[in-house]
């Protein structure tokens, strides 16, 4: 990929399963709600390769992941092998990540170590309230120790979140395990292993913005939300102490990059910050 033709990095994309490739285990059912949640008139399901060409035709490269919550939603996991091999078929415009569940232990550290070693993956993103668990949990540190080990950064999906809203019991999900403050401990454990806060951590945002003031391997991507909808104190910090830690993110396909930048050019961000929110940050955070 050559860098200096593209317009934006974003942080923050999801791989998902297309129809029919999974167990009849509800999953038809959760991503029905995830389309009305977020009000998508596009499938709510794109393959990698329309990923691909979406992205491409923007002039946009990708960070792209699955979520890895079999063993609390039943859902089959999307394969990181699969999504890494995808991915690599179009690496003009799409970095992969990778998704683990904690809970895997010992198996998922290896297969975390094994995946940066041969399999081109930049990064790991966990989901607390999906995959139920609370970050600091110090079982899930024989993965973040594998993960530390390789450089490579963690996202953790920060405050409310769409998955199951309106779904009776919220499809059985957890707010409270996306509190970003369980994070401070990882990224005070963990020093040396970047991190990302994804999204405005809705109800917990002064949390968010404490936690990458405070602790330097702390960024916070803007994924998942309408810029419009900011608070305005996010607002501030992005234009002020966090202006070279806050990341560009969509949360394709929930939220398309051309509805967010759409938005992103109509609020308050001073001239100068938003080529680092865009892609410098990213660039740098991602050593490309």
């Amino acid at each position: 990929m050559n860098l200096d033709d593209i317009i934006a990095i974003d942080i923050h994309t999801h791989a998902e399963e297309p129809c029919g490739l999974h167990a009849d285990d509800g999953y038809d059912d959760f991503q029905a709600w995830m389309k009305k949640y977020f009000r998508m008139e596009h499938s709510p399901q794109p393959t990698i390769a329309q990923t691909a060409a979406y992205m491409r035709e923007r002039r946009i490269v990708a960070c792209i992941f699955p979520v890895d919550a079999e063993r609390n939603t039943g859902f089959r996991r999307f394969s990181n092998y699969e999504v890494a091999e995808q991915a690599a078929a179009h690496r003009d415009v799409l970095i992969p990540f990778a998704s683990i569940d904690p809970a895997k232990g010992r198996v998922g550290a290896r297969e975390a170590r094994d995946l940066v070693a041969n399999h081109g993956v930049q990064g790991f993103k966990f989901h607390p309230t999906m995959q139920g668990f609370y970050p600091n949990d110090r079982s899930a540190y024989i993965l973040y120790e594998a993960i530390a080990e390789t450089g490579k950064p963690a996202l953790f999906h920060t405050g409310q979140t769409g998955v199951g809203a309106g779904m009776p019991g919220g499809m059985g999900m957890k707010l409270g395990y996306s509190n970003p403050i369980y994070i401070d401990d990882v990224a005070a454990d963990f020093p040396e292993m970047p991190i990302i806060l994804a999204h405005p951590s809705f109800p917990w945002q002064e949390e968010a913005l404490s936690i990458a003031t405070h602790k330097p391997n702390v960024h916070i991507d803007l994924s998942g939300w309408s810029p419009k909808y900011f608070p305005e104190i996010l607002v501030r910090y992005c234009n002020t102490v966090l202006r070279e830690k806050v990341l560009f993110g969509s949360d394709w396909p929930a939220i398309t990059p051309d509805r967010w930048l759409a938005d992103f050019a109509r609020i308050a961000i001073r001239d100068e910050v938003r080529p680092l929110i865009l892609k410098e940050n990213a660039r740098r955070l991602l050593g490309l």
